[in-house]
């Protein structure tokens, strides 16, 4: 019988990277300049191994393989197979990231055979002073694009946003992004690793060496138009499942928990991923109950359709699936 389902950190150490996950998120084997964790993969080489209950030791893979859309959803499984079609990840921006793009699906799978890459962020912690970068603040042209790159005035055509806890940003494939020092964030995206780095702040790895950047690439997947809205609006209810946004690719809400919350999730017809970003849940269900803290992600499988929240005090979670009757068209 299927459970909810807890997995191993995968660590990244970047260039980047601090120690906020490890020292607030409950990290506690992350190792120094820990930049990513990443929570749920299926990714080659960074594929997810469940840490609890029976089917501790199997990945991701070979349970999809196994339960098909007992695990994730048929329609889910129909479309994308073994592969799980969501990467879910933990940042933390000790320093500023570079400026990046990612490819849709049409150019990733032209030329990489691959997904393309839009994600959501979710600030869980930020400095009073944090801020990121999302699209441009105006329309541009390529050729004022690459002279403004050139001339190291890129943040002249951005839109640089001040953030604080509880903001997010939809970043579609083709917007110029950056996350700015002092920022943990939550980040949901489609199963995809194709970055295109733009600038880099003449930044050198330990070893002395420039970081690789892939302005070719970047140019033929940017979208050169102007972001208007970069930060989307939403309402949190207490004791309830709030919508966050809808895209393409997946659904997410914010569930704010003082009571006992009863979700029902037979409508969905997909796996939910649950990422709690405040506080202690319990997760109760089949009779028994499934511990979930700050800093901790829980898939609960598509044959599970319904739990109840426990908190312990005040709790949040973001709460992710797919739309079967949208997203699988």
């Amino acid at each position: 019988m299927l459970y909810p389902l807890k997995f191993h950190p995968i660590y990244k150490k970047r260039i980047w990277g601090g120690q906020e996950l490890k020292q607030h998120y409950g990290k506690s084997k992350a190792p120094e300049m820990c930049g990513e964790s990443w929570e749920i993969s299926c990714l080659p080489d960074n594929i997810s191994v469940v840490a609890n209950g029976y089917l501790s030791g199997n990945n991701i893979q070979e349970l999809t393989e196994v339960y098909m859309g007992e695990l994730v959803g048929d329609a889910v499984y129909e479309k994308f197979g073994c592969d799980f079609p969501l990467l879910i990840k933990l940042i933390d921006a000790n320093s500023d990231l570079s400026f990046q793009v990612h490819p849709n699906d049409d150019y990733a799978f032209e030329h990489h055979r691959a997904y393309g890459k839009s994600e959501l962020w979710y600030i869980l912690a930020a400095q009073p002073d944090a801020s990121l970068v999302s699209g441009f603040n105006r329309q541009v042209s390529p050729e004022i694009f690459s002279e403004t790159l050139l001339s190291g005035n890129i943040e002249s055509i951005v839109n640089r946003v001040m953030v604080k806890p509880g903001d997010v940003f939809y970043m579609p494939a083709g917007r110029i992004h950056t996350i700015g020092k002092g920022i943990v964030l939550a980040e949901i995206q489609q199963s995809s690793d194709i970055t295109f780095r733009l600038w880099d702040y003449d930044r050198t790895d330990e070893n002395g060496n420039s970081r690789e950047l892939h302005l070719q690439q970047a140019a033929e997947v940017l979208d050169y138009t102007a972001t208007t809205h970069p930060k989307t609006a939403y309402t949190k209810q207490p004791d309830a499942s709030s919508p966050i946004i809808h895209t393409p690719h997946f659904a997410c809400n914010i569930v704010c928990l003082l009571n006992t919350l009863q979700r029902d999730y037979a409508h969905i017809e997909s796996f939910v991923v649950l990422i709690c970003s405040v506080g202690v849940c319990q997760i109760e269900c089949q009779g028994e109950s499934y511990r979930l803290a700050k800093g901790e992600t829980m898939l609960i499988p598509a044959v599970i359709t319904e739990i109840n929240m426990i908190p312990d005090g005040y709790a949040e979670m973001l709460e992710v699936y797919l739309n079967t009757e949208t997203d699988m068209q």
